[in-house]
């Protein structure tokens, strides 16, 4: 009997189907190790520990919020409120630590309102059929405007050393970098192996296709923005506590940043495809590139053209893989 049937074809082998599936999070893992050998053979201070510890544990928070903002954009939807949320998050968090509330309020109260806001905003979104980008414009400004109107940017300090959870080092490790990988890994397995995890996939890739196979895409929509508040909310927390004062504001360009990571990291911006490894990969490639330039004596506002030029380059790449699919 021919062994036809059992052969696997050339250039479709388990290995290789693995490199097609997580190509881009390859090429970003690949892209912090050579920065990562270039830069500290110029400057070995880049490769000291404070700096190491500054590149992860303080981009975290980024990475954790990109997350969530991959599922959004793998569900076919985007949110640019995302930074203003984590700013009120923070500050929220903070009021609430400096007022005598019990530490596990003042991280848990903030989580819950974040969940609330953006399973409310998804909500919006499904059921009256507006474009994601409006509905999250929108709630950018409410959130951006309420909290400048009510704190008028004050700082919080005398902030208690029990509520600085991202100083904490379990096993002399920062618990931010804690976060970052366990979440990570947690998100992963439930994108891959979860019902909703494919479901939002499915109706990120084609809404009617995943109605037809008995999907609710609706419930969907407002499941994922809802995960996509918890993960925020943890940002938040994060955000609030890696320094010893909160500033009152939202942090400038932070929605861009995690929208760019999740995009860097192969999510792709029209739903459908992506993996939140990538977008965690590719929040540690920024930490990294930003601190380069640093080392390099480059200013630092080359930052943001480099990672336009990466999100071009990403995108055109997407495009071109969907034209070969079809």
């Amino acid at each position: 009997m021919s062994n036809a049937a059992t052969t696997v074809p050339i250039g479709r082998t388990p290995f290789r189907r693995f490199l097609g599936g997580y190509g881009q999070e390859i090429v970003v893992l690949l892209s912090i190790a050579a920065l990562f050998a270039v830069v500290g053979a110029v400057n070995q201070r880049f490769l000291s520990d404070n700096n190491i510890n500054a590149i992860f544990a303080g981009n975290a928070y980024i990475a954790i919020a990109a997350i969530g903002m991959s599922m959004v954009i793998v569900s076919g939807h985007i949110d640019v409120s995302v930074g203003s949320l984590i700013g009120v998050i923070a500050t929220m968090a903070g009021t609430l630590a400096v007022s005598g509330y019990p530490v596990w309020i003042a991280w848990v109260a903030p989580i819950l309102f974040a969940i609330a806001v953006n399973a409310g905003v998804g909500a919006l979104i499904a059921y009256t059929r507006i474009p994601s980008i409006v509905v999250t414009l929108g709630m950018l400004s409410i959130l951006k405007g309420g909290l400048i109107s009510v704190t008028a940017g004050a700082w919080i300090t005398n902030l208690p050393a029990e509520f600085m959870i991202a100083q904490m080092r379990p096993f002399g490790i920062p618990s931010a970098v804690w976060f970052m990988v366990g979440l990570t890994v947690i998100a992963a397995l439930f994108m891959r192996y979860t019902d909703f995890g494919r479901a939002i996939y499915a109706v990120g890739g084609n809404i009617e296709a995943a109605r037809a196979a008995g999907l609710n895409p609706e419930r969907t929509v407002v499941g994922v923005f809802a995960l996509h508040g918890f993960f925020a909310g943890i940002a938040g927390i994060l955000f609030a506590t890696q320094l010893q004062v909160i500033q009152s504001t939202v942090p400038p360009n932070l929605e861009l940043t995690v929208i760019t990571a999740s995009v860097i990291g192969g999510v792709s911006i029209l739903g459908g495809t992506g993996t939140v490894i990538g977008s965690t990969l590719a929040a540690i490639l920024f930490a990294c590139i930003g601190s380069a330039l640093i080392f390099l004596n480059v200013s630092a506002y080359w930052l943001r053209a480099v990672l336009g030029l990466m999100i071009l380059a990403t995108v055109l790449a997407d495009m071109a893989r969907r034209r070969r699919a079809r």
